[in-house]
């Protein structure tokens, strides 16, 4: 597993995540596809906050069920906290937001969200 570290535009949030980053998810629900992320999801032990507890606001749309958290300052929305359906935690995690990540290098996978 690789660990790799990413945050904020304004440097207020940072943290680590741990994971193999070769796929992004991108959804045309209205918020993913306004705000042009690319996603992947990982369990949320393999996330880790270095700096900026409290520095977030939390945005939650549709049913609730994750919790959009972007920067106070800068408006960046670097990572998300949810649940899968069985309960599992997990972080999603905005590549376009991880430092040294190659974006160019990754498959992306449509997701229909607008549909669901």
């Amino acid at each position: 597993m690789t660990t790799y570290t990413g945050g904020c535009h304004c440097g207020k949030i940072a943290y680590a995540v741990e994971g193999e980053f070769n796929e992004a998810i991108v959804c045309n629900c209205s918020h993913c596809a306004m705000k042009g992320f690319r996603l992947a999801f990982v369990p949320r032990e393999a996330f880790t906050l270095k700096k900026g507890e409290g520095e977030w606001s939390t945005y939650h749309f549709n049913k609730g069920a994750i919790d959009h958290n972007f920067c106070k300052t800068c408006g960046v929305e670097s990572f998300a906290f949810g649940k899968m359906p069985d309960g599992m935690e997990i972080a999603a995690i905005n590549l376009n937001c991880i430092d040294a990540l190659d974006l160019s290098k990754l498959t992306v996978q449509d997701v229909d969200g607008k549909s669901v």
